[in-house]
């Protein structure tokens, strides 16, 4: 039988990224059905296989979108989060993959349904992009967002605080603004789409969450204390509000987590 870590690694290392849904999602449905080991023969790779296109830039170099309401405004918002999503699958994917072996199979389970998630929300938006006559490589994408999975590669404490507490968190604080634009634009199926990963991420803050207050707690360590060191520690810029409190309280992240750490 296959480990997981060798049918996580294959996935890691498809660049692109229609095959590399579809290898994510054979790999959790596949561990859903017991198909792979629960063994971990292959280390993850320092970084993923990714297309040629799209370009990645620092970013401060990034292009401004300009407002909503033009064309290029519109091509401009799926393919960022297009991209967003295509980087998500790997952070999952290196996750359960680096990390399983010490957290166990309900953490392998957890973050492969995440990772097939994500790849899902990545075909859809690409599909989108598809529908306005653009495509997911068209235009340049943030470079910067496997930067938090490098800077936490050897600590789960640090990688569950800054990916799914920090990074996935915020998605939750900016998407329902966003769902209200693209609906005021009268874009229904976006609409649908923002609705639906909206969803998504609040139970996958909520699986992040769930692990590192079992890290936390079996060291002994105040799970929101512990989490404001790490953030502080390994996250480049700031924990910024507005914060959506309903939703991250949805995904067991409480106010005592961030209140204090916003800038």
């Amino acid at each position: 039988m296959q480990s997981v870590s060798s049918a996580i690694r294959a996935a890691l290392l498809t660049g692109d990224p229609r095959a590399k849904c579809f290898a994510t999602r054979g790999v959790a449905r596949r561990w859903r059905k017991g198909e792979l080991a629960f063994v971990f023969d292959e280390p993850m790779p320092d970084q993923p296989a990714w297309p040629d296109e799209p370009e990645l830039l620092p970013p401060n170099k990034m292009p401004k979108r300009g407002k909503f309401g033009s064309e290029r405004a519109r091509i401009a918002l799926w393919h960022s989060l297009a991209h967003i999503e295509f980087v998500a699958i790997d952070l999952a994917l290196d996750m359960a993959g680096r990390f399983g072996a010490e957290m166990g199979e309900e953490f392998v389970s957890d973050f492969l349904y995440v990772a097939a998630d994500e790849a899902m929300h990545h075909a859809l938006l690409a599909r989108k992009l598809e529908s306005l006559g653009s495509h997911y490589g068209a235009l340049p994408a943030h470079a910067g967002l496997w930067e938090a999975a490098h800077e936490t590669r050897n600590d789960v404490a640090a990688r569950l605080a800054v990916v799914p507490m920090v990074l996935e968190a915020r998605g939750l604080d900016v998407t329902p603004a966003t769902l209200e634009r693209v609906k005021a634009a009268g874009d229904e199926h976006g609409a649908k789409i923002l609705a639906r990963i909206l969803d998504d991420e609040i139970r996958h803050v909520g699986f992040g969450t769930k692990h590192f207050l079992k890290v936390a707690q079996e060291s002994g360590e105040d799970p929101a204390e512990a989490w404001k060191s790490l953030v502080r520690r390994h996250f480049r810029g700031p924990v910024k509000p507005p914060f959506n409190d309903s939703a991250r309280l949805a995904a067991g992240l409480s106010r005592d987590f961030y209140e204090d750490v916003a800038l």
